[in-house]
């Protein structure tokens, strides 16, 4: 029976759609940049150094300098999770409430964001580099008898990802880069089992995974002229194959037999991205800057989960568009001012938001600074305030489906939040 456990509680999908709720839609945190978090994100792929190489890998071409960044971000969240009738159906006594604490708050944990790139100029034509950085990473910690718990306790998801890349300037107005996304994903997740006698202490499982898996990432910038860069890049999908353990315990009854480790897998594609970026140098001081993105979340439709039989779980993800502004105003040779703002659309839907991901569409607002430390050495820091639209929870957290004894869950909420995120970074040139 345990394909059936699996499919009705801990499905990998959770595993990646868990925290996204904390910086950017989804599950992908766009925070690898703290330069780029003072404006919204709003100029990288128009923007050049090492900090932009993760949004577009020609941002090195034909740098001046060879350089390196390094940032972390502190990310804050208040969210609060509210249970609206969610019931569970026993084989033998009904419908019933699922029961537990009908109000959980902050769910979504603080965390920190580190990110870093090196770039190396060859010549003014040719640069390599390699950055660093953490697109999904995340914890969540619903308590043991919240109303969530058949569908959420415990998800943790850290990922490391490393581009190296190419960059050519072959002319003075056309720079490219090209380098593979190398990826990193360590996983943990837990959630309740429903027995059978109502009452009864509830069962658990936990899940533990990992992978390494590869896309790619290209881009290229037009320098119109020297104030005026346009700036496009496309990073692919990434196809993950999980491997780990499946632990059961606490089942009594007939699901005794449960109980135990068993090998665990799952299949799931994440997102591509298309970046497009205009930046436009207004005046000696001033730099305005736009950007869209569209990501590809409809490849995220189902998870494909093994133990020791193939499952599936339906998630029907839709592309989305962001859109983000901002500015950058030289107060004085040394020190520079920037802001932002940025729409950022939720991938989910409503009818079909599991409480691992209670994410929902969000405003970003920002400010930032640099300062020029030294000839040699730039600090950067950034303030982002996230408003987020309440979410509605709704999900199918039912156990042992096929079977005689399937216990249908059906969860009904709604999610609260909203998000500070605090970074901060040096840029070094030599």
């Amino acid at each position: 029976m345990k394909p059936y456990l699996l499919a009705g509680g801990v499905s990998l999908a959770c595993l990646l759609t868990a925290g996204g709720s904390a910086t950017a839609a989804g599950f992908y945190l766009q925070d690898q940049s703290i330069l780029g978090g003072g404006r919204a994100y709003s100029g990288e792929a128009a923007d050049m150094g090492a900090q932009s190489m993760w949004y577009n890998p020609a941002s090195i071409a034909g740098i001046a300098q060879s350089q390196s960044y390094a940032g972390v971000a502190g990310i804050i969240v208040n969210s609060d999770a509210y249970n609206h009738g969610s019931t569970l159906t026993n084989p033998f006594a009904g419908t019933l409430p699922a029961g537990g604490d009908n109000h959980v708050s902050n769910p979504v944990q603080n965390g920190v964001l580190p990110s870093g790139a090196f770039a190396w100029r060859f010549s003014d034509q040719w640069s390599l580099g390699i950055d660093s950085t953490a697109p999904f990473n995340f914890v969540t910690q619903y308590p043991t008898q919240s109303w969530t718990r058949y569908a959420a306790q415990t998800s943790r998801l850290t990922t490391i990802d490393l581009q190296p890349t190419i960059g050519w300037r072959p002319f003075r107005w056309l720079g490219i880069g090209i380098g593979p996304n190398v990826e990193y994903t360590l996983a943990a997740l837990s959630n309740a089992l429903p027995n059978l006698v109502p009452g009864s202490p509830d069962g658990q499982q936990t899940l533990h995974g990992n992978s390494w898996d590869v896309g790619y990432n290209v881009g290229v910038q037009l320098h119109i002229t020297d104030r005026l860069t346009f700036g496009a890049a496309y990073r692919s999908k990434i196809q993950h194959n999980l491997s780990g353990k499946l632990d059961i315990e606490g089942l009594g009854g007939p699901l005794a037999a449960e109980n135990g480790r068993s090998d665990a897998g799952a299949h799931f594609t994440t997102p591509w991205a298309a970046t497009f970026g205009l930046r436009w140098q207004a005046t000696d001081r001033l730099a305005l800057n736009a950007q869209a993105v569209r990501q590809g979340w409809s490849v995220f439709d189902a998870v494909y989960v093994t133990s020791p039989t193939v499952t599936q779980t339906a998630e029907n993800y839709h592309d989305t568009l962001n859109g983000a502004f901002g500015a950058d105003f030289a107060v004085t040779p040394r020190w520079t001012m920037r802001g932002g703002i940025q729409y950022d659309p939720t991938p989910t839907s409503g009818d079909n938001r599991d409480p691992r991901v209670p994410d929902g569409n969000r405003w970003v607002f920002a400010l930032g600074t640099s300062v020029k430390a030294t000839s040699s050495l730039t600090i950067d820091a950034s303030v982002n305030y996230i408003d987020f639209q309440n979410s509605r929870i709704s999900r199918d957290a039912g156990a042992y489906a096929g079977t005689p004894v399937a216990t249908p869950v059906d969860l009904q909420g709604e999610l609260t939040a909203s998000a500070w995120v605090i970074g901060l970074g040096t840029r070094m040139f030599f």
